[in-house]
C-alpha cells in the first residue's frame, strides 16, 4: 500500500511498475495460473461462494515452499488474516 504523504503517489507508481513487470513474466504467469486453479477448486468444493467472494484462498504450505493445490493444503481466509500471516 502506498504511504500517506507527499511521496505516496511516486511510491505507488514505482510499485505498480514493479508489480506489472513481475506479473507479466513467465514465472508470474505460471504462479497466477496456479492461484486461479486453487480458487476454482475451492469454488467447486463449496468453500467459496463464487468469483466475487471477498475471501482469499490460502495455501497452508506455500507454493514457493513446495506446497501444492491439493484440497488438504487449501483453506479460505479473510484478506486481513491471510496478509497478517506474513507480517
Amino acid at each position: 500500500m502506498p504511504r500517506a504523504g507527499k511521496d505516496s503517489s511516486a511510491d505507488y507508481q514505482r510499485y505498480k511498475g514493479y508489480y506489472l513487470a513481475r506479473e507479466s513474466s513467465e514465472a508470474g504467469k505460471d504462479k497466477r495460473v496456479s492461484r486461479d486453479q486453487a480458487r476454482t477448486k475451492m469454488i467447486k468444493a463449496g468453500k467459496l461462494a463464487g468469483k466475487h467472494d471477498p475471501r482469499e484462498v490460502d495455501h497452508k504450505r506455500a507454493l514457493s515452499k513446495g506446497g501444492g493445490n491439493a484440497m488438504s493444503n487449501l483453506r479460505a481466509m479473510s484478506r486481513t488474516a491471510n496478509r497478517r500471516k506474513y507480517d
